[in-house]
């Protein structure tokens, strides 16, 4: 019979890629790390790893384990966490990663709903920003346990192995501008904004490193131009403050606007682009009480204009 400490360590060593860092993480020795996946290649009856070089590489059925230990070790962990949260007469903890504009829009008006008086049964929320990448990585790491990632329609989301994920809301991207730029368009409120006619036009784009940035080149590709990119922030109130100031011009995901847009003019875009927003959780955890009532709380946020 396979033993779980063996399977935990499979994973780990899938997520590290190294015998020390397994090791490390788990707070064993070096040795004892390989004694235990000798073991687990007798309890499995074929090899579950394989030397290449200097590594150690899995095999098709270390593979195959690994994505069986997901799935089991999420479940244990879920039944630990639900029996902890008896135990202290909770409701559990559920720790969350969500990058800025999502937690800004859809986090304060569920909070005063993570407080039942009545029967203190509520959950824990403990929120972390962090952009959708950093998000899915923690998730992996099992440092969260429910990440709000997004997803370009020009720039679709890869999501980890064996993952959970379910489509939360869609946030329409926006042409922003000063509306006097606007008007030398001949663009009425609201009208759609062909972004060929902009190619001239000084460019306001989220820092490199980013999706959003590779959405902006890719949705400027789209309408035949590279943009000419006059500054960079990853703070959207940075890029939409600058396009009110007539600095240039932005795509804006609807989510990162803030609560008074004047003075600026705001345009569907004629190629319609949107951001699609995700929760993702790990295997066996989605139907965990705790967070399956933070997520029926994110969806009636997002349900909110």
């Amino acid at each position: 019979m396979l033993d779980v400490r063996r399977l935990r360590i499979i994973q780990h060593l899938a997520m590290y890629g190294t015998v020390a860092a397994t090791a490390e993480a788990l707070h064993l020795t070096a040795p004892a790390v390989s004694q235990h996946l000798a073991v687990l290649e007798r309890e499995a009856g074929v090899p579950v790893v394989e030397k290449r070089g200097r590594t150690l590489r899995l095999t098709a059925a270390g593979e195959l384990l690994v994505a069986h230990a997901e799935v089991v070790l999420g479940d244990l962990a879920a039944a630990e966490s639900d029996l902890a949260a008896l135990r202290g007469g909770g409701h559990g903890v559920v720790r969350v990663a969500a990058f800025a504009s999502a937690a800004r829009r859809l986090f304060p008006p569920i909070w005063p709903s993570m407080t039942d008086s009545a029967e203190g049964r509520a959950p824990t929320l403990h929120l972390t920003e962090q952009e959708p990448e950093e998000a899915l990585e923690s998730l992996r790491r099992r440092e969260t346990d429910l990440a709000v990632v997004h997803g370009y329609t020009v720039l679709p989301r890869d999501f980890p192995p064996g993952c959970d994920h379910s489509r939360l809301m869609d946030d329409p991207v926006l042409l922003a501008l000063h509306p006097d730029h606007a008007t030398r368009l001949g663009l009425a409120a609201g009208e759609a904004a062909d972004l060929s006619r902009l190619a001239d036009a000084p460019w306001l784009t989220p820092s490199p490193d980013t999706s959003c940035y590779e959405m902006v080149q890719r949705t400027c590709g789209a309408a035949g131009f590279v943009p000419r990119i006059s500054a960079r922030s990853s703070d959207f109130s940075v890029l939409t403050a600058l396009a009110a100031a007539g600095a240039g011009v932005a795509l804006l995901p609807r989510l990162t606007l803030p609560e008074t847009t004047a003075p600026l003019s705001l345009h569907p875009l004629a190629h319609p682009v949107t951001r699609t927003l995700f929760i993702t959780t790990r295997p066996g955890t989605t139907h965990r009480p705790a967070i399956r009532h933070v997520t029926a709380l994110l969806h009636q946020a997002a349900a909110t204009p």
